[in-house]
Order: structure tokens, then C-alpha cells, then sequence
């Protein structure tokens, strides 16, 4: 497989998606780096050897965005990825090391399942994600998960379960149809739109939005307060991971979010959630001139 260049936010997430459940080996380049350039041949040599895996390079002048999302800082950085989710890193432009690393998480059958994953497969599920707009991504990377939390969850399906597309984790409520979730950001967001998949007869329907609560509301506060934005959803709003627009202009400095789901399509007890994302971009613009330039091996020129 030949390596695939990005020169634009919206497309990280949609090769991601592609790849299904096959390694991804990310490489954060910048055109003014020199062991960048000298290592890029070599990268290109990976992918041909190792075709079941995805290559990516991703231009951080480009993909400025991107880069704050993966906490990348210093070029080249290499990050490894399966199912959107982060595997290994490593930073600078030492051959052996990259090859290590590729040898480590690559398997023969990367990209088996990706074709069945039209079947109902994880793979699938990922694959179905749809394209972005313009300068926003997926800020699941963003998501603090040590200060965010879901009331009324059960203990074997809790949030954390829905913010991966999978056709067998997901998050559903416990004792009734509610659920109030919290979400916290590693830094200020702007947030576009959301998306949320769930079974069309005990999906969420009517969701209330609020950002930036300094404490965790209870179900009480959150029927009564004055929200940000309120959601009706119908039951083609929780498929095909159909984007769900916010009134952007209301969620242009977003700590954190807090949804208080208060139904279900058919009114039953348990309320799931199937896959839950944020589409949106950081607030900061990432000042490129504080990138670091990483030297690889001994002997080699910096740029």
C-alpha cells in the first residue's frame, strides 16, 4: 500500500474510519524538517512492506488541528493507532525504532475483517463515520476522562463504552430512561455538531445541552435550569452516524458539556447510546513556530 498524504483535518478522520480495525502508523511531518525529509523514504519503504496497514502523513502546517488533537509537538512524531484509538508513539527519526514499533503491532490480518465489517462487524461500525466538515474533527482524543462522568449509568455499560463504534459495548441507563453525562476537555473547544447512534426504539429523544458548569448538575437542575441548546431527536437523527448540528455560535468556548437525556424514542426504561461523538476543532490555533524540531540518530543533519 502507497503512503496517504492529508493536507486537511476533515480527512484524518475519515482514513481512520477507513481503516477499520487495521494498525495506523501516523507520521507528523513539517516540510521545513530535515530528519522529517530524510526519514520519509524510509516510511514510504514501510508501507510497501507491511501492506496491510494504513500509512498516513499528516502536514502539521496543514493539519493544525490534527496535531493539537494528538498532543503532537515535535516533529517528526510517529503514532501508532487501531480503531481510532491510540497504541504506541515515538518521537524523532530513528529507523530501527519506527520499524520496532510497526513489527510490534503488525499483524498479517490487519485489515481482514475490514471487508465483513459491512456484515455488522466492528470494523463496519468504524468505517461508517461520516465526512467532516472543513476545519472540524473528532475531539474524542480531546475528552479529559479522569474529570467526566455519567449519572445514572449501569455498571456494565457505562459512557466510556459508547465513545468507540462497536456493535457490542455501548452505554445504557440504569434504573430509568435518564441520563446525565459530563463531559470535560483537555482544553477549550469549539464544538459543530454531535453524533449519536442508538437502536431507534430506546435511543435518546429529547436531550438538553448545557457548557461549562462548574460542578456536575443533578437530574433535578438540569429540568429546571436554563439550558443551552434543547435537542428533539427522531429516529433517523441516530443513525448512519448522521451528523446532529449544534447552534454553533452558542459553543465557540466549550470546557466542558453536560447532556441530560430525560426520554427514549418508545418511552421504555433503559435508554442506550451506541456511539457518542463531539465534532469540532480546538479553540487555540496552534502556533507552529513553537514546534520542536526532533533530531533522529546520531549523525543526522537537523533541519
Amino acid at each position: 500500500m502507497s503512503v496517504i498524504e492529508i493536507s486537511d483535518d476533515a480527512s484524518f478522520g475519515d482514513k481512520l474510519s477507513e481503516a477499520g480495525n487495521r494498525l495506523v502508523v501516523c507520521d507528523f511531518f513539517a516540510t521545513w524538517c530535515g530528519p522529517c525529509n530524510m526519514i520519509a523514504p524510509f516510511f514510504k519503504q514501510l508501507a510497501t512492506k507491511y501492506p496491510n496497514a494504513m500509512f498516513i502523513k499528516i502536514d502539521v502546517d496543514k493539519c493544525q488541528g490534527t496535531a493539537m488533537a494528538n498532543n503532537v509537538s515535535a516533529m517528526p512524531t510517529f503514532v501508532f493507532m487501531r480503531n481510532r484509538s491510540e497504541l504506541d508513539r515515538i518521537r524523532g527519526a530513528d529507523r530501527n525504532q519506527l520499524e520496532n514499533k510497526v513489527k510490534q503491532y503488525y499483524s498479517s490480518t490487519d485489515g481482514a475483517s475490514t471487508s465483513a465489517g459491512a456484515a455488522g462487524g466492528e470494523a463496519g461500525a468504524a468505517a461508517a463515520g461520516p465526512a467532516l466538515e472543513g476545519e472540524f474533527i473528532d475531539l474524542v482524543s480531546n475528552i479529559h476522562k479522569g474529570q467526566s462522568e455519567c449519572l445514572n449509568q449501569s455498571d456494565d455499560h457505562t459512557w466510556e463504552h459508547a465513545l468507540t463504534p462497536s456493535t457490542t459495548t455501548f452505554l445504557e441507563s440504569d434504573v430509568d430512561e435518564q441520563l446525565l453525562l459530563f463531559i470535560s476537555f483537555m482544553q477549550p473547544i469549539k464544538l459543530n455538531a454531535l453524533v449519536i447512534q442508538s437502536p431507534g426504539e430506546n435511543g435518546p429523544k429529547n436531550i438538553r445541552l448545557f457548557i461549562n458548569q462548574t460542578r456536575t448538575l443533578d437530574f433535578d437542575s438540569a429540568e429546571k435550569n436554563q439550558s443551552v441548546q434543547d435537542l428533539e431527536l427522531k429516529p433517523e437523527d441516530l443513525k448512519d452516524n448522521t451528523l446532529i448540528k449544534l447552534k454553533y455560535v452558542k459553543f465557540q468556548n466549550v470546557q466542558n458539556i453536560t447532556l441530560f437525556v430525560s426520554n427514549n424514542q418508545d418511552s421504555s426504561d433503559k435508554t442506550v447510546i451506541s456511539y457518542l461523538k463531539f465534532i469540532g476543532s480546538p479553540v487555540s490555533v496552534t502556533n507552529m513556530s513553537d514546534f520542536k524540531r526532533v533530531s533522529g540518530q546520531a549523525g543526522e543533519a537537523h533541519g
